[in-house]
């Protein structure tokens, strides 16, 4: 990735890493506690159940894949964050990737990890 006409100096990226770095890692603890959540009842899904009743076996399926659906998005997260930092060491970090337009720091300081500029985000989930 080579350096970009729009993106950010290291020195103006350095308070972007360290929020990508504290966001990564609290995610990746609460990743790992869902996970553990979910996958310590050994038996199976309702062997840890104190009812045989369906509908709380069903209500456990439900809270179990509604828990890895969220471990999913957050895996999905963490792997954005890691090419922010990615794109911050290469020195393309604050240009879109789509446009190679300056992405705002406004919207930076909202979503750090993001790729896009508004408009090219837009235009992606509009497709």
């Amino acid at each position: 990735m080579a350096r970009l006409k729009n993106a950010m100096k290291k020195v103006e990226s350095r308070p972007f890493k360290r929020q990508l770095l504290e966001l990564r890692a609290r995610l990746r603890g609460d990743v790992n506690a869902m996970a553990d959540a979910v996958f310590s009842d050994s038996g199976g899904a309702g062997a840890g159940s104190t009812s045989n009743h369906m509908a709380d076996v069903g209500t456990e399926h439900f809270d179990q894949e509604f828990t890895l659906s969220l471990v999913e998005n957050e895996g999905e997260t963490i792997e954005l964050i890691d090419q922010a930092l990615a794109r911050i060491e290469a020195g393309a970090y604050g240009a879109c990737t789509e446009c190679e337009g300056k992405i705002p720091k406004m919207r930076l300081s909202a979503l750090p990890y993001t790729p896009h500029c508004v408009k090219c985000a837009d235009i992606a989930q509009r497709g």
